[in-house]
C-alpha cells in the first residue's frame, strides 16, 4: 500500500499528550510502507531539539524520544519549519535523527496533489 502520508506538529512540551499522539500515526504510517513526513511548526519545532523530548512519556504510550527515534530509524522524514525555527533562536546543530529545516514550498512539493495528512 505504497503513497505518502504527512502528519503536522504544531506543539511541544505545551501539548505533550498531541506531540505523542502525532508520531504514534507517523510511525503507524511509516510501518505500513507509506513515505512519511512530520511537519513541525510553532512550538512543535522545538521537538526538532536534541534533548527535548527526552522527558515527555504520556502515560500508555512510549516515551516520545523513542516514537521520534523509531520513526527515523524506519525511514520517516522530520521537516522543520524554517520560520518557525528562526523565530525561536534554535540550534541547527542539534537537530533530532531524520530532521530537516525546510521552507513550505518543500512540503507542498512532497504533498502534491491528494496526499493524506493529519494535524495535531
Amino acid at each position: 500500500m505504497a503513497g505518502k502520508f504527512v502528519v503536522s506538529i504544531s506543539v511541544g512540551k505545551n501539548d505533550s499528550d498531541k506531540a505523542t499522539v502525532g508520531f504514534v500515526v507517523a510511525n503507524a504510517a511509516v510501518a505500513s510502507d507509506k513515505e512519511t513526513v512530520v511537519f513541525l511548526s510553532i512550538e512543535g519545532t522545538r521537538l526538532s531539539q536534541k534533548g527535548y523530548a527526552d522527558d515527555i512519556h504520556e502515560e500508555g504510550f512510549a516515551p516520545l524520544r523513542e516514537l521520534m527515534l523509531n520513526f527515523a530509524a524506519a525511514g520517516g522524514t522530520i521537516y522543520v519549519c524554517s520560520p518557525c525555527f528562526k523565530k525561536r533562536g534554535l540550534d541547527e546543530d542539534s537537530l533530532v535523527a531524520g530532521a530537516k529545516i525546510v521552507g513550505g514550498a518543500k512540503l507542498v512539493e512532497f504533498m502534491g496533489e491528494g496526499v493524506p495528512s493529519l494535524s495535531y
